[in-house]
């Protein structure tokens, strides 16, 4: 980003600073930027925008339901016999303003109570016995230390929250401009009830949302409330296309899926079919026949303010189709998530038997101490017992945990090109065994050709014996396909049975030759190996089928294709693939975490 480029990006931050604390309740900002003087500059700038007093809580990653949202106090409880509430920091935040810290990692279901909270200004507390309802009026600041566009918050909170800025390539040197003082910031906050926003307004920024492809409703609406507070802040009470423009800017914007095409303004026919010095006779101010060139439409004047907002390369990315994008490669395991009664990460405490996972001792208290005046009346001994806890009371402590991956390469090792198919794959493998270390996943290999398929390699992660065992790979001959899809799937069963994610890659030009009972008959072959694909189908295994074929790209009804839609599979042409970009495809191609 050049010097005037992180100039822009620091003034759009610290204008939606000014917009955010004029009106603060109900919204919020994401800011994406790693911890620095420019993220520290702005958080600072913030503060001293909003009303002495509000208060400021930063909300750590890992916080519970209990401190959030409040609870049960269990040693007051305790002490006085009776429950006693405690305030969560949703509450404590009333007014004012939650930081939230690491945001591109927040749990769906934290992500969900604070959505909660910013669409009802109050969270109702129904838990431990107590009944109550508390004002949480905030506005939420969402901190994204992530460093791609895979890291992000939860969709559910980014919808809600107006302004999304991008502050990670701006230094502390560009930290220069303040659009507006805290005294005037206070002004518009006084002014904010009485702005008004006219009907048309409003059907322009909607109309100007739907043509940036913008497909959530809540996205207009916070819009008008940044057009709003623009209003406030220039000491008017009417919004105004300034306003429309900065809405668009600031909160369509970094919302637009598509780049729409710019329109040129239509010559009105009367210039077109005008001898030459009509023209000047319709412009002169004493011609009463006169027509004056028609007023762009406010929509496109959103539209044109949002197309000047977004960087080049994002309209460049916008008018192709990025999701043809492959998903940026993670570490650590990437198979599916299960529940788990002993390990991995918490998930929270319920009520359970202790065989069902580990005994949560704070929250059995928690679920005890209201009963215990209660329990201590109608205890038919006189043990003197501090707490009286009841199976009904135990809580377990549910884990979720992820699957180890294994990727199971289907090779089709029959034919004259079948030693260039396998070299690429051999090449792959090599490159997912060296992810291994990182990724902890396994990779097997399965050959089929002559009249039969074969194991070759059993799941390992074991770089030099998957190195020995490929340089034995043998090839020629006929194409049992379904011998192929049939030895995978076994293999995949196998590899579900030790809790582990399979993951299927079949690489094949799909003209089998070979049927099940070993006959060279082709339409019988393709039929077997279609129900082979379809059987695959029922377990819901993630698949991909790579076309090795060389006239692949100008085939419609390849084959190959017909067999990834059998499996529910992703089709993928390759007819002059590298051991890099096979690589690359097989990580797409895995379950998201």
């Amino acid at each position: 980003m050049s010097g005037d480029g992180k100039a822009a990006a620091w003034a759009r931050a610290s204008h939606a600073a000014a917009l955010f604390a004029v009106d603060p309740a109900g919204s919020g900002v994401s800011l994406r930027a790693p911890p620095g003087p420019a993220r520290d500059a702005w958080i600072a700038l913030l503060r001293d925008y909003l009303p002495s007093g509000a208060p400021m809580r930063r909300a750590p990653l890992a916080i519970s339901d209990d401190r959030l949202l409040g609870g049960l106090d269990l040693p007051a409880t305790l002490r006085a016999g009776r429950p006693v509430a405690e305030t969560g920091l949703l509450a404590q935040a009333d007014g004012g303003v939650l930081l939230l810290t690491m945001a591109e990692r927040l749990g769906g279901a934290t992500a969900a109570r604070i959505a909660a909270a910013l669409d009802a200004g109050e969270i109702e507390l129904a838990r431990d016995g107590l009944s109550a309802r508390q004002q949480a009026r905030i506005g939420v600041i969402a901190l994204d230390e992530g460093h791609d566009d895979e890291e992000r918050p939860p969709a559910a909170l980014l919808d809600r929250l107006a302004f999304h800025l991008d502050l990670a390539e701006v230094s502390h040197r560009a930290v220069k401009e303040r659009p507006a003082s805290a005294a005037e910031v206070a002004a518009a906050r006084a002014r904010l009830p009485s702005v008004i926003a006219p009907a048309k307004a409003i059907e322009a920024l909607v109309a100007a949302a739907a043509r940036l492809g913008i497909d959530s409703l809540r996205a207009p609406l916070l819009a008008l409330r940044v057009a709003r507070a623009s209003c406030a802040l220039r000491g008017a009470d009417v919004v105004d296309d300034e306003d429309l423009a900065v809405a668009a800017c600031l909160a369509l914007a970094p919302r637009a899926t598509c780049a729409p095409p710019i329109e040129e303004s239509e010559v009105p026919p009367e210039e077109a079919g005008d001898e030459p010095g009509s023209a000047k006779n319709d412009a002169d101010p004493k011609n009463d026949n006169a027509q004056p060139r028609e007023a762009p439409a406010p929509d496109d004047l959103i539209v044109a303010a949002a197309r000047a907002a977004i960087p080049a390369d994002v309209l460049a990315r916008l008018a192709t189709d990025a999701r043809t994008r492959a998903p940026a490669a993670r570490g650590g395991k990437s198979g599916a998530a299960l529940v788990s009664a002993r390990r991995g990460r918490p998930l929270g405490a319920r009520r359970g038997a202790l065989r069902e996972g580990r005994l949560c001792l704070i929250e059995t208290l928690r679920a005890a101490a209201p009963w215990q005046p209660l329990r201590r009346a109608h205890a038919a001994d006189d043990a003197g017992l501090a707490v009286r806890v009841r199976a009904d009371d135990f809580r377990v402590t549910r884990f979720r945990e992820r699957r180890e991956t294994t990727a199971i390469f289907v090779v089709d090792a029959s034919g004259s090109s079948a030693m260039q198919r396998l070299g690429e794959v051999k090449g792959a493998i090599e490159l997912l065994l060296a992810d291994c270390y990182v990724r902890r996943d396994s990779v097997a290999l399965v050959a089929f050709r002559g009249k039969s398929a074969e194991i070759l390699l059993p799941p390992t992660r074991s770089l030099a014996r998957a190195k020995r065992l490929l340089a034995a790979l043998p090839g020629g001959g006929g194409t049992p396909l379904a011998h192929g899809l049939d030895a995978a799937g076994a293999l995949a069963e196998s590899v579900k049975r030790k809790g582990q994610t399979p993951l299927l890659i079949l690489l094949t030009d799909g003209r089998g030759n070979i049927d099940r009972k070993g006959a060279a008959d082709r339409a019988k072959a393709l039929d077997d190996a279609l129900d082979a694909a379809r059987r695959l189908r029922a377990p819901g295994l993630a698949a991909l089928a790579i076309d090795s074929s060389p006239a692949a790209a100008a085939r419609a009804d390849a084959p190959t294709r017909k067999i990834a839609e059998a499996m529910n599979g992703r089709y993928l042409k390759m007819p002059f693939a590298d051991a890099a970009t096979l690589s690359q495809a097989v990580r797409a191609a895995a379950p998201a975490p």
